[in-house]
């Protein structure tokens, strides 16, 4: 297993080719690239060209970490079909860059629309069709969280659609911030999962169900929002007895191919040292739950 650093708090403090330092210097061997604007923007065509992948590829190798995951967020699901179109057209080129980069996982959202779960459905196998056959032949391990407000949201019906691709590329994301939004208990999801769940990120979040469904208000009542934070270790309600242990469980701590992402976005004027208590503390619960 790798334990990488999402560097998303540090984008306004330190240029692209800066965050591998920044990773080395926090005590991590491994990142995970993550939307930006001079690399693969949110939604939109990838920014980076192939000097830039070769610069950000050296300035890696010369801090002595390695990227462990690349993140595109893209609308290939979208039931907008001329956006779904061009998100395969930047998938395509997101796939290749990462392939320059020497990273063989990817990991992404399902995007697509909840209230048009069907129509959005069908667009992802649609793209799924026109991608697939890149993604194998490239050895690119594909992983996909359902994401608050995507098509699916939901943990095990997420393992469901993931199943209907029919590859071993194509596996799941489990984001513990996302925990209460996901209606089955990590425990039930990482056991459905199985070896299908290949990278996980850290954060903790309030479960915005407790207080009666009143922790938080929104106004007009019955608003459609999904409310979650990215908080670090302790700070919310997640169980990380049971999500480490499931993950001991499973056999994720123990294979190769699997990758552990500190993902807190919540408390950026503390970046640094947060990003070293979440490694600490990471670290500390898989050596208890594997005692």
């Amino acid at each position: 297993m790798k334990i990488a650093l999402d560097p998303t708090p540090f984008h306004h403090s330190h240029s692209l080719l800066e965050f591998p330092k920044v990773v080395a210097d926090l005590g991590y061997k491994y990142m995970q690239m993550t939307p930006h604007a001079d690399f693969i923007p949110f939604f939109n065509h990838p920014k980076a060209d192939d000097e830039l992948v070769g610069q950000l590829k050296k300035a890696c190798k010369d801090a002595g970490i390695e990227i462990a995951s690349v993140l595109p967020v893209l609308r290939w699901s979208g039931p907008d079909e001329d956006a779904r179109e061009a998100a395969v057209r930047y998938w395509k080129r997101a796939i290749q860059i990462t392939v320059d980069l020497g990273v063989s996982t990817m990991n992404t959202e399902f995007s697509g629309r909840p209230e048009k779960a069907e129509e959005s459905e069908r667009a992802f196998y649609r793209s799924m069709e026109e991608l697939l056959p890149i993604i194998e032949r490239e050895g690119i391990d594909l992983l996909v969280d359902p994401h608050p407000d995507d098509f699916v949201e939901e943990g095990l019906a997420a393992i469901r659609v993931i199943r209907g691709v029919n590859s071993k590329n194509v596996g799941m994301v489990y984001v513990a911030s996302h925990s209460f939004h996901m209606k089955n208990s990590p425990l039930d999801i990482m056991r459905a999962a199985g070896d299908k769940l290949r990278l996980v990120h850290v954060a903790d979040t309030m479960d915005h169900h407790a207080s009666h469904g009143l922790r938080y208000i929104t106004n007009p009542p019955g608003n459609p929002v999904r409310v979650h934070q990215h908080l670090k270790i302790g700070d919310g309600d997640v169980n990380w007895d049971e999500f480490f242990g499931g993950l001991k469980e499973i056999g994720f701590l123990d294979r190769e191919n699997t990758v552990m992402v500190s993902s807190v976005f919540a408390e950026n004027e503390y970046a640094e040292e947060v990003s070293r208590y979440q490694l600490e503390t990471m670290k500390q619960y898989v050596q208890k739950v594997s005692l």
